[in-house]
């Protein structure tokens, strides 16, 4: 019998056997955050405070990066220490068409979507030959690569970075802040319904086996590589998406976006929230980027604080913050 096969019967099974009420938590916690952030403007007008949407902004950007992280880490095992760089290449692609005088928001994305993909598909073939550590430090080798070229172009900025003097043009839309929170919005809720789709796909199926002993999908005759590759691309799109939203959010694009401790960050919003879970990424994001902006106003010694807090979540919630909001398993 093919293995495969055998798991999704069985994995179909599992979610015939398990009560339907059960079934409809995560789903009714998930509509329930994603009402919640579309307040958040209106919370922001009424309190007269806009610095609120541009956090809740920040949180979604970091949001959307921790998703696309969490289909290579959370569901594929891939530890990947470089995906901040396509956050940064991102919002470079957008710094540097916008340095030559091309505006057009749909060039910018098609670029960074472009760009993004022929940085990804190599990176991803030289990577995936290796396994464990070698494949950690050959993804933080390449990200600093990146790095040092982004510090080096003195033409752009160099250390200092770019500042973006003409953000992506969409008609009546370009640099409103709500119009960018709620794009934003739409694309975190997109991200989490493809992710829902792709996960509980034969993809899905195949990537989690990946995760689990590459040697078995191998002995069931299904070739890792192309799905791996197409897990790493994918997730690489997001970040750079990420990359493209923070771009317009702060009109500036920096060499730091792309620093291996950005990338080390985003490795703990996913763990925080909830590595392989579909939400745990959008509640990592906010945990993390909530409890920095909390502990700060308290005390100037606030990673002091904050690096236990994060350490004994990761050990004692095997579902990070995900977990406690949602005990109940997830249906794929």
């Amino acid at each position: 019998m093919n293995p495969v096969v055998s798991t999704e019967s069985s994995a179909a099974g599992l979610r015939l056997a398990r009560p339907a009420g059960r079934r409809r938590v995560p789903v009714v916690l998930t509509c329930l955050i994603f009402a919640l952030l579309l307040l958040v403007p209106v919370l922001a007008q009424v309190t007269d405070t806009p610095y609120l949407l541009l956090q809740f902004s920040r949180i979604l950007v970091l949001a959307l990066a921790a998703i696309g992280l969490n289909l290579a880490l959370g569901y594929g095992g891939l530890i990947s220490f470089g995906h901040a760089m396509y956050v940064g290449l991102g919002a470079y692609c957008v710094a540097v068409a916008s340095h030559y005088g091309a505006d057009s928001g749909v060039l910018h994305l098609l670029l960074v979507l472009g760009v993004t993909a022929v940085v990804a598909v190599p990176v991803g073939l030289i990577a995936l030959r290796t396994t464990g550590i070698a494949f950690i430090m050959i993804t933080l080798a390449l990200a600093q690569m990146f790095y040092f070229l982004a510090v080096g172009l003195k033409q752009y900025g160099g250390d200092e970075g770019l500042p973006i003097h003409q953000l992506s043009r969409f008609g009546s839309l370009t640099g409103s802040h709500l119009a960018l929170y709620l794009s934003l919005l739409a694309c975190v809720a997109g991200s989490v319904w493809l992710m829902r789709r792709l996960v509980a796909s034969r993809f899905g199926l195949i990537l989690r086996a990946c995760s689990l002993d590459v040697r078995r999908v191998r002995a069931s005759g299904t070739t890792p590589l192309p799905y791996l590759l197409l897990a790493y691309v994918l997730s690489a799109q997001l970040c750079a998406l990420a990359g493209f939203f923070l771009a317009n959010l702060t009109a500036f694009a920096s060499p730091a976006y792309m620093a291996w401790t950005a990338s080390g960050e985003l490795i703990i919003m996913v763990l925080l929230g909830g590595a392989g879970t579909l939400m745990g990424p959008v509640v990592g994001a906010a945990g993390f980027l909530l409890l920095e902006e909390g502990l700060k106003a308290f005390t100037d010694h606030w990673l002091i604080v904050m690096g236990p807090v994060i350490v004994l979540i990761v050990l004692f919630l095997r579902n990070g913050l995900w977990g406690i909001l949602s005990p109940a398993p997830e249906d794929h």
